[in-house]
């Protein structure tokens, strides 16, 4: 790939003479680069999701941009594209080792994003057998995870975070609950709880931001995930981490490490983006929170219609071409760099048409990949928003956004687009053991428009669902030792305590 204005293969593909060579109406000058391609970072490139649509329309689903450095590199806008990308191992791979650009000393050593960039030991980088190997040590340990034990430490640190704002009536959703919870929850999953802290947030957001810190920032997670895969070598327990390492694969220390990062990095990026675009479409969209409220919206259909809008990745780093092909109507040569891009990917107008019709019921968006790299823990990242969200909306059923939607800021990198804060205001409650479910709030005057759904089905008469605790019961006559426990809430008790 070249930086010529051509497919980055050549210059023959498109008339630098042409009309469409320029900027588009109101695009910077600043925002191209060689060749008259469009930079995907510095000046201009504020917000991408303009810029992709722009490419659209200029180029249809396969586009030329740059990367930083302007380095070239293919994006695909494309739905079907996107898939035919990913499906198909025979034309693309993910080892970046083939991608020309790296070949030819265009992309150092100290590349921003060369943390996503450069080859892992890992079952995403691989292929044919050592895919295999790798990724069954990955699954296989992840099928050891329990469930309710996840739940548990989901309701657990989803209650410690709402007690430490719930006595204010105020709090940012983003920094105090969105960038902690996954963290909290990986971390306990991985097997090195004692690590969850401020610093290591901070150096997960800022590693996958790609910016001039980005490699130290690598460095901090990558050093926690090196003292737990030898303190997991010289005493497994019961973690994710311990299952890796003793699994028949007998993975070496550095491949157990680099898929620690695959799992913490992924899941902890992907859910922090997933609970704040979930809350924020719940605060901002009346229609959505009362299909929430009114009960013919799940939770779990909630956290799907966000990853169809939007995404937690915006574009995934990356495909290369094994050999000369086609793509969308361009010519991609051998070595070329690909980015799979589910933001575009999500919204291409021949797959959803009116953006504003609701994709309930419909799991075929890209936000977790596809073919044989798709995201092998993406069920971690549905339990925790799923959970989260729930408790979250249980412990604050008045919580309202505290300034204009407006006013609304997202940070976007290549990567992703992370909304920067999600400022709340709700009347102030009491803290709850965080040892027990969530209870909702029982104060008087609470408009019907924000009450729970188990509020709207119980005054109903319909049963409650099981994943919403009732109201706690009258005291009951005491159960004998030894005895099961009798009464839905003592059940759900026993279920959150994981016995």
């Amino acid at each position: 790939m070249t930086p010529e204005h051509q497919p980055p293969t050549g210059t023959s593909a498109i008339d630098t003479h042409d009309p469409l060579f320029g900027p588009p109406p109101g695009c910077p000058a600043g925002a191209l680069g060689p060749g008259g391609l469009h930079r995907l970072y510095g000046a201009g490139a504020e917000d991408l999701d303009d810029l992709y649509e722009r490419l659209r329309e200029q180029y249809g689903p396969v586009a030329p941009v740059l990367l930083h450095d302007d380095v070239p590199m293919w994006v695909v806008l494309g739905h079907a594209e996107n898939l035919q990308v990913v499906r198909s191992p025979s034309q693309y791979t993910r080892d970046s080792r083939i991608w020309a650009p790296l070949l030819d000393g265009r992309v150092k050593q100290d590349h921003p994003l060369m943390p996503h960039i450069a080859w892992q030991p890992i079952c995403s980088h691989a292929e044919g057998d050592e895919h295999l190997r790798l990724r069954n040590a990955v699954t296989s340990a992840m099928a050891t995870i329990d469930h309710r034990s996840v739940r548990r430490h989901i309701g657990g640190h989803t209650q410690h975070l709402a007690n430490s704002f719930c006595e204010r009536g105020r709090a940012d959703l983003v920094a105090q609950f969105a960038e902690h919870l996954p963290m909290a929850v990986l971390c306990e999953i991985l097997g090195m709880p004692e690590e969850y802290n401020d610093r290591m947030v901070q150096a997960a957001r800022d590693a996958l931001k790609g910016t001039e810190t980005a490699i130290q920032s690598h460095a901090y997670v990558m050093d926690a995930l090196n003292r737990l895969t030898l303190r997991r070598r010289a005493r497994p327990e019961d973690d994710f981490t311990s299952h890796l390492v003793l699994h028949e694969a007998k993975l070496s220390d550095d491949e157990v490490r680099e898929h620690l990062r695959l799992v913490l990095f992924a899941a902890y990026e992907a859910t922090a983006n997933l609970l704040a675009n979930a809350l924020r479409m719940v605060l901002t969209e009346p229609g959505f929170r009362a299909r929430l409220n009114g009960g013919q919206m799940t939770v779990p259909e909630a956290i799907e219609q966000s990853l169809w809008d939007e995404p937690p990745f915006s574009t995934v780093f990356g495909y290369y071409a094994k050999q000369d092909t086609e793509l969308g109507g361009q010519r991609i040569a051998k070595g070329d760099g690909i980015l799979f891009a589910p933001a575009p990917g999500n919204i291409d107008p021949r797959v959803r048409p009116d953006l504003a019709a609701s994709m309930q019921g419909n799991r075929s968006h890209l936000a977790f990949g596809g073919g044989p790299h798709e995201c092998p823990g993406q069920d971690i990242g549905r339990a925790i928003a799923d959970v989260g969200v729930d408790a979250l909306l249980t412990r604050l059923p008045d919580v309202q956004l505290a300034c204009a939607e407006d006013d609304l800021r997202w940070r976007s990198s290549i990567a992703s687009r992370h909304l920067v804060s999600l400022p709340v205001r709700f009347e102030p409650k009491p803290q709850q053991d965080a040892d027990m479910p969530p209870r909702a709030y029982a104060g008087p005057g609470l408009p019907a428009d924000l009450r729970l759904p188990a509020q709207r089905r119980e005054s109903q008469g319909a049963a409650l669902p099981a994943a919403v605790p009732p109201p706690r019961p009258a005291p009951e006559p005491p159960v004998p030792v030894g005895a099961p426990a009798r009464g839905p809430w003592q059940r759900l008790l026993r279920w959150w305590r994981g016995e």
